[in-house]
C-alpha cells in the first residue's frame, strides 16, 4: 500500500521565509502534540514524524515540470501568456526574483528539510529496535530536498539536525554549494549503509535509492569515479529493466522492478487551488492534460508542458519509446472511432506528455486537476544505467566497454540496435539516449547544464551561460534575511 500522509499530528517550526506557501487554515492547524517534550517518546512517534517528512515529496511535481519546460523537450503551454505566468517565464528564460513558482519550490523543499531536521533534532531521545533505519530514511529525505534546492539555486542555507526557525534568517547565510553537496553525500552514505535493499511497505526508501541518488550527486559535481562506484551498487542490485516499456507509466507499472525510487500519489485525498501542498495527488498530471478534451481514455487538463517538434523528431524509426512518451492528438483523433474534442491553447504543438496524462476512471477526490494518482518515477533503473554509462566513460580510469554495455541495455529494451561506438561518439549517444529515455520526467534542463551543453542547445531559446545555469533566489527570502544575501549572478542588483 502507499504511505499514508500525516499533516496535522505535529507542529513544525516552519515560519516566515521557511514556511510553506499555503492557506492560513493549514498553517494554523491545532496540533494535539504542540510540545516536543510530549513527542518522540515511542517508535510510533518517530514513524509518524517520518511519514510527515515524506509528505513534501509530493510537492516536487513543480520541480519535474520546470526541469522539462526550461529545457528543449517541452514548452510551457497553458491557456495564454498570463495563465501561470511563472511557468511561462521559465520557458522563455524571463526569470525574475519574484517568480511565484520558484518561491513555491524554495518553500516546499525547505519544508521537507525542516521536517527531516525535526526528526534529527530528537534522534537520540528514545531508543527502539530499528531506529537506525528510521534515521536513515530521514537523512535520505533531507539529502533529496537539499539536492533539489542546490540544483535549482546553487548556494542555499544549510542547517542540519534542527529546523529553521523564525529569526534564523538573520543569522543563517547561503552555504557554498560544495558544502551542501558534502552534507548530501554524508547523509546518503549513512542511508545506504543502514537501509535494506527492499522494503515491506511500498514507497519506503531503500539502500538502492540512496546509492542511486549518491551517484547522481557525484555526477552533478563531475566526480565520475565516485559516481561510478555508487551507481555500480545499484546496477548489481535487485532491479531490472521492465521488458514492456509502455507498461512502466501505467497504473499497473507503479513500483515495478525498474523503479529505484518512486514518489507516491493517491486520488483519494485532494487539496485545493489555495493550497497545492495539501493535495495528495500529482498536480503535474492535471496540468499536463489535454485542454478541453472530450473523448476516450483520458481526462481533460490544462495543456501545460507540451512536447516540442524537436523532441518528436529526435526519435529514430523503430524506437518504441516515442509512442509511449508522446501523444499526438491529431493521430489519436484519426485512429479513434469516438469523436474527440480538444482546445488548442498557448504554444499548442499537437503533442502531450503521454507518460503523465490524467486517465478516466480515477477517483480524483475532490478535484480532478489536483488529485491524479499517477506516481512519479523519480529514479528508474534505466536512469541509473545511463548515469553509470556516463560515469564509466568519464572517470579517470575510463571503461568504454562497460559504458557501451549499460547504454546498449537501455537501447535494446527500446528495440534499437546496439552501438559499437567509441570516443566522443559514444558519449554523445549516451547523452542522446538519456534524453529519449527520460523525456517528460524532469531531467533534461539539468542534464544540459551539468554537461556544459546548455548554451549550445538552449541559446536560441534565450538561455544565457552566465545567468541561467541557476535560478534566482526569491526576493522575499533575501529581504527576510535582512538583504544580507547576494542573489545568483545576473539577477537583481545587490543591496550590500
Amino acid at each position: 500500500m502507499k504511505i499514508n500522509t500525516i499533516k496535522n499530528r505535529i507542529i513544525f517550526t516552519l515560519i516566515a521565509a521557511f514556511a510553506i506557501s499555503c492557506s492560513d487554515d493549514f498553517v494554523d492547524v491545532q496540533s494535539e502534540n504542540e510540545d516536543s517534550a510530549n513527542f518522540f517518546n515511542s517508535e510510533e512517534d518517530y514513524q509518524d514524524a517520518l511519514v510527515a517528512a515524506y509528505d513534501p515529496l509530493q510537492s516536487t511535481y513543480i520541480n519535474v515540470m520546470l526541469g522539462e519546460i526550461a529545457g528543449d523537450n517541452t514548452v510551457a503551454g497553458g491557456e495564454g501568456i498570463i495563465e501561470e505566468k511563472g511557468i511561462r517565464d521559465v520557458d522563455f528564460f524571463e526569470l525574475t526574483e519574484v517568480n511565484p513558482e520558484l518561491r513555491n519550490l524554495w518553500n516546499w523543499m525547505f519544508n521537507g528539510v525542516n521536517r527531516a531536521n525535526y526528526i534529527m533534532q530528537y534522534q537520540d531521545k528514545t531508543d527502539f529496535p530499528g531506529k537506525e533505519e528510521v534515521i536513515a530514511q530521514a537523512r535520505f529525505l533531507r539529502a533529496y530536498y537539499y539536492f533539489e534546492l542546490v540544483k535549482f539555486f546553487g548556494d542555499v542555507p544549510l542547517v542540519i539536525d534542527k529546523p529553521l526557525e523564525f529569526g534564523d534568517q538573520y543569522e543563517v547565510d547561503r552555504t557554498p554549494k560544495e558544502e551542501v553537496y558534502d552534507q548530501i553525500e554524508v547523509d546518503l552514505m549513512f542511508a545506504a549503509e543502514n537501509l535494506p535493499p527492499t522494503q515491506a511497505q511500498t514507497g519506503r526508501i531503500t539502500s538502492g535509492a540512496a546509492n542511486a541518488l549518491l551517484g547522481k550527486a557525484y555526477l552533478y559535481q563531475n566526480q565520475f569515479e565516485e559516481a561510478a562506484t555508487a551507481l555500480e551498487k545499484v546496477v548489481n542490485g535487485p532491479y531490472m529493466l521492465v521488458e514492456d516499456y509502455a507498461s512502466i507509466f501505467e497504473p499497473e507499472g507503479e513500483n515495478g522492478p525498474g523503479s529505484v525510487f518512486e514518489i507516491q500519489y493517491t486520488d483519494k485525498e485532494g487539496g485545493s487551488f489555495n493550497c497545492f501542498p495539501c493535495s495528495e495527488g500529482n498536480i503535474a498530471v492535471g496540468y499536463s492534460g489535454i485542454r478541453g478534451y472530450i473523448g476516450p481514455i483520458y481526462d481533460e487538463g490544462f495543456g501545460f508542458n507540451l512536447p516540442t517538434q524537436d523532441l518528436v523528431e529526435a526519435y529514430s524509426a523503430g524506437d518504441i519509446r516515442k509512442d509511449v512518451t508522446i501523444l499526438d492528438i491529431e493521430a489519436l483523433a484519426a485512429e479513434t472511432d469516438e469523436e474527440i474534442e480538444y482546445e488548442e491553447g498557448f504554444q499548442h504543438t499537437g503533442f502531450y506528455n503521454k507518460k503523465y496524462l490524467p486517465r478516466k476512471g480515477d477517483l480524483n477526490i475532490p478535484d480532478a486537476n489536483l488529485t491524479n494518482p499517477n506516481n512519479y518515477r523519480a529514479i528508474r533503473y534505466a536512469d541509473v544505467l545511463l548515469m553509470a554509462a556516463e560515469a564509466n566513460y568519464k572517470k579517470p580510469s575510463a571503461n568504454e566497454e562497460k559504458a557501451r554495455k549499460y547504454l546498449n541495455m537501455v537501447r535494446e529494451r527500446a528495440d534499437l540496435d546496439p552501438v559499437t561506438l567509441s570516443g566522443n561518439d559514444l558519449l554523445e549517444q549516451i547523452y542522446e539516449d538519456r534524453r529519449l529515455e527520460l523525456a517528460g520526467e524532469g531531467h533534461r534542463f539539468f542534464d544540459l547544464v551539468r554537461t556544459g551543453r546548455a548554451s549550445e542547445v538552449l541559446g536560441e531559446l534565450g538561455f544565457q551561460e552566465n545567468k541561467h545555469k541557476l535560478f534566482p533566489i526569491p526576493l522575499i527570502e533575501i529581504e527576510l534575511a535582512g538583504n544580507r544575501w547576494n542573489n545568483n549572478p545576473g539577477y537583481i542588483p545587490q543591496n550590500n
